[in-house]
């Protein structure tokens, strides 16, 4: 069983963590994942810079160009995560836009997980039709988990055929922006996660985008087994480095 399916079966509410490869600095993505896994942090989301990141907010943009100017790439990314499971235990996800794993050769890229260890794929710029007839059988082969991105906007219908091919989890866009942290969800945002509750998917959904802290945590997961931190961990990580990520997770988990 893939690591994300065996965690998703735990009883308890998840914490997954988004960063971006090769920032602070090009050198910190394994010291990042490991310190993360020590701290009690579920699942982990390795972001693999790209130039145009379309879906994501200023903070994660920034830390993008940032680690391209590092020099991180696709080829440096996966030789520093070769030997990535000889310490780390939990899911290891990788979220990217799809353009640099056309350019590596998808084939190739998605083998190049199943050797390090990598649990699944997040992309954001692959549609979902296109993944189900050119490359699902390609990332089954590989053992690999596609995590498909659902928003408000997105209608029941589309919602029950993602979780039709779905095989780990949902994730679950609180809002119809780009990523960055908020003080807490509106009305809106929980009448749309009670709605995607009442279609009863058959997997379990994890909310991202605008969860910053326990209280906004703590909210998301009363709909939904777990939740993703992206921007407020990127901007800890602007701000302080890689010291003080066990209080920036104590934070979080109260």
């Amino acid at each position: 069983m893939n690591r994300i399916q065996t965690k998703l079966k735990e009883d308890k509410k998840l914490l997954s963590i988004y960063f971006t490869a090769g920032f602070p600095k090009l050198n910190d993505t394994v010291s990042i994942i490991q310190n993360l896994e020590h701290n009690g942090v579920d699942l982990i989301e390795i972001g693999l810079p790209f130039s145009d990141p379309l879906a994501d907010g200023p903070t994660i943009q920034d830390s993008s160009t940032q680690a391209l100017k590092n020099g991180m790439s696709t080829e440096i990314l996966f030789n520093q995560l070769s030997g990535i499971r000889k310490s780390v235990s939990i899911p290891l996800i990788i979220m990217g836009y799809f353009n640099p794993m056309l350019q590596f050769g998808v084939e190739a890229f998605c083998k190049k997980c199943q050797e390090i260890g990598i649990d699944g794929l997040i992309i954001p710029d692959l549609p979902i039709d296109v993944y189900d007839e050119e490359y699902r059988s390609t990332f089954e082969k590989y053992g690999l988990i596609n995590v498909f991105l659902i928003t408000p906007q997105t209608s029941d219908q589309r919602i029950k055929y993602i979780d039709s091919i779905s095989n780990g989890f949902i994730y679950m866009v609180s809002s119809a922006s780009t990523t960055g942290a908020k003080s807490g969800f509106g009305k809106e945002q929980t009448d749309y996660f009670g709605r995607i509750a009442e279609l009863n998917l058959k997997n379990p959904q994890i909310v991202g985008f605008g969860i910053s802290n326990n209280p906004t945590f703590t909210q998301a997961t009363q709909f939904a087994k777990g939740a993703i931190i992206g921007s407020a961990f990127v901007k800890h990580l602007t701000d302080h480095g890689t010291s003080a990520i066990s209080e920036f997770i104590k934070e979080i988990t109260g």
